[in-house]
């Protein structure tokens, strides 16, 4: 007994076709969000060198803080004010103790070496500073405009001060970078998955 349409393709294939053509699209826009979103996580929490807290410029910025201290404290007694509401002459305090860094030091070095590697991983380290982390971010998701699902992407610092920091070596990333984020893994990708729902 034969079925009429039988070995016939029709809109419900071609419906199907599509639809798997959109779910792989939609799949690999969400592993794509999801690596971008670690990165991005990753380069945005790490620490910039900022020579204030540094333990070897702990004094001065102590002493510098207690004279900015003791500065505001006459700011709020009238009397020592002028009309114009600034301090009166001779009242202020300008005093201060040089915060002290390597010649020519910029912070960023450790953002900047931040970097995506699809396939292999790399043991390369980078002379570049970016301190905002913007430039590194933009080098992220350029690199993963060609990812698709099936390629190995690694998220890659071989700064040799990398692994100290994610252990709490720098105050401002007590609780590290990595940790932090593997932390909202779950997070990232459920947010992936609804941003690029068929």
């Amino acid at each position: 007994m034969s079925r009429a349409g039988a070995g016939q393709s029709g809109s419900f294939a071609l419906s199907l076709a599509e639809f798997a053509q959109q779910a792989t699209e939609a799949i690999d826009a969400s592993v794509r969000e999801i690596i971008i979103e670690v990165g991005t996580s990753l380069i945005r929490m790490s620490p910039v060198g900022n020579p204030e807290i540094w333990a070897q410029n702990a004094v001065a910025t102590q002493y510098n803080k207690a004279v900015d201290d003791h500065n505001s404290a006459l700011r709020e007694d009238p009397a020592n004010l002028t009309k114009g509401g600034r301090l009166k002459k001779g009242r202020k305090l300008n005093d201060g103790m040089d915060i002290i860094a390597p010649e020519g030091y910029v912070g960023g070095r450790f953002r900047a070496n931040w970097h995506i590697s699809l396939g292999v991983v790399e043991s390369v380290t980078f002379d570049e500073v970016d301190p905002s982390g913007a430039e590194t971010v933009a080098a992220l998701v350029a690199a993963m405009s060609d990812f698709t699902v099936g390629q190995m992407a690694y998220i890659i610092n071989n700064l040799p001060y990398a692994i100290p920091l994610e252990f709490g070596h720098s105050i401002q990333a007590p609780g590290g970078m990595v940790r932090v984020t593997v932390a909202r893994f779950q997070q990232i990708v459920l947010e992936a998955i609804r941003n690029n729902q068929v």
